[in-house]
């Protein structure tokens, strides 16, 4: 299960390297998802990675925050069919439409957490 971990902040840390790079190839990633079957995928992958941390907090340097982290995304998961795609429209395009600054920000948050989950369940 760590290797799942580490595997997910890898591709968390990477999304978040092209968002700090070229912030408006991130957006168009998001928009990609702006479909049904995208907002399910997404709460899918969600709840998945929550569970995960979940179970694999116990076994991890920081018990308490990945459990912590974990119940958070699992409950983002849950609660991403009910916000819908109108909704999820509209917080991207106010996401998108803070400028480079801002979405670079955002994006080193997303590097930061890759490497942290990296560096939590490595032995």
């Amino acid at each position: 299960m760590a290797l799942l971990v580490t595997l997910f902040g890898v591709f968390l840390g990477t999304l978040g390297l092209v968002g700090m790079v070229r912030p408006h190839r991130l957006i168009r990633m998001a928009r990609s998802w702006q479909t049904p079957t995208g907002l399910y995928a997404a709460a899918a992958l969600r709840i998945a990675l929550g569970l995960l941390l979940i179970l694999v907090a116990p076994n991890s340097r920081f018990p308490g925050v990945l459990r912590i982290l974990g119940i958070v995304i699992l409950l983002s998961g849950l609660a991403t069919p009910i916000v819908g795609l109108g909704r999820f429209h509209r917080i991207l395009e106010w996401w998108a439409n803070r400028g480079p600054a801002f979405q670079r920000a955002w994006a080193s948050c997303a590097f930061s957490v890759g490497l942290f989950l990296i560096y939590a369940v490595s032995p």
